[in-house]
């Protein structure tokens, strides 16, 4: 019982710090959790002088550095379980760093600006219908895999309102975010940031839309700023262009994983295929 309270604490408490414009509340990232205030009236006037300090800092962190601190071994493995070995538990991604991961996306495409706005307002769709379900009972579904096994079960996962399809489809806008990530990192032709914003859509997310969807995308790639200010905004405090590039290598080792797991148990349960209009 006290564990559900705890995670209904974090998600609550994620949900809040995306609708403020706040940074992320939960595990170790940030302080914040219902657990964390707790512990902080216990202590000591220096010590609350310290969790602002240390709060602070981490207020000053990147998307991808946050990012980064998701999908830490320690935080999967409190979130999803994990095996003897001390590593996260292997095709069982946890639900909360996921919707922790995609609240952090909505920021990322906030960056690139209004153009992606069509997506964002997938991607928020998606995150509030998972976030729905996993606050009904966060110990059940505490796995992606619980909540799309159920749906299967019920017969509703390739429903358009499903979970899901959310699933499917935040893990494919992650798929475009770290390949356009990875080609501002890797890019040697100085290509503008339309150019690589289209790169990232052609092999991400292209595939699985219609020609609606597609149409709206050529339309938005039309007004995207220039890579300069969307490699500026994506910078910490006090970060440096060299910094950015170990962070996008070291988020993208850390992500694949996670995104190879929920495109492997889609394929299972024969979803991974769905195409929208």
């Amino acid at each position: 019982m006290v564990e559900r309270e705890k995670d209904e604490g974090e998600a609550i408490a994620l949900t809040a710090s995306s609708g403020g414009g706040g940074q992320l509340q939960q595990g170790g990232a940030v302080a914040g959790t219902a657990e964390g205030e707790r512990d902080g009236e216990e202590r000591g006037g220096g010590d609350e002088e310290e969790e602002v300090k240390d709060r602070g800092d981490v207020e000053e962190w990147s998307e991808i550095r946050l990012a980064i601190a998701e999908l830490s071994p320690a935080q999967l493995i409190k979130h999803g379980g994990g095996g003897g070995d001390g590593k996260p538990a292997a095709g069982a991604p946890p639900t909360l760093p996921f919707l922790a991961l995609s609240h952090l996306l909505l920021r990322v495409l906030d960056k690139i600006g209004p153009t992606m706005a069509v997506l964002r307002l997938d991607v928020q769709r998606n995150i509030e219908r998972l976030q729905g379900l996993y606050l009904s009972d966060p110990a059940k579904y505490s796995r992606l895999t619980e909540i799309v096994e159920k749906e299967v079960k019920e017969g509703t996962a390739r429903k358009v309102d499903s979970c899901a399809r959310a699933v499917l489809w935040l893990a494919r806008s992650m798929d475009f975010t770290i390949a356009l990530l990875q080609s501002l990192e890797e890019d040697t032709d100085q290509r503008s940031l339309a150019q690589l914003v289209e790169a990232a859509y052609e092999v991400s997310l292209k595939p699985w839309h219609g020609w609606i969807s597609s149409a709206a995308c050529k339309i938005a790639l039309k007004l995207i700023p220039e890579k300069k200010i969307f490699t500026s905004l994506l910078l910490g405090m006090g970060q440096d262009c060299s910094a950015l590039k170990d962070e996008i290598e070291k988020l993208a080792l850390l992500l694949q994983p996670l995104l190879e797991d929920i495109h492997s148990m889609m394929a299972k349960f024969r979803l991974d295929r769905l195409k929208s209009t």
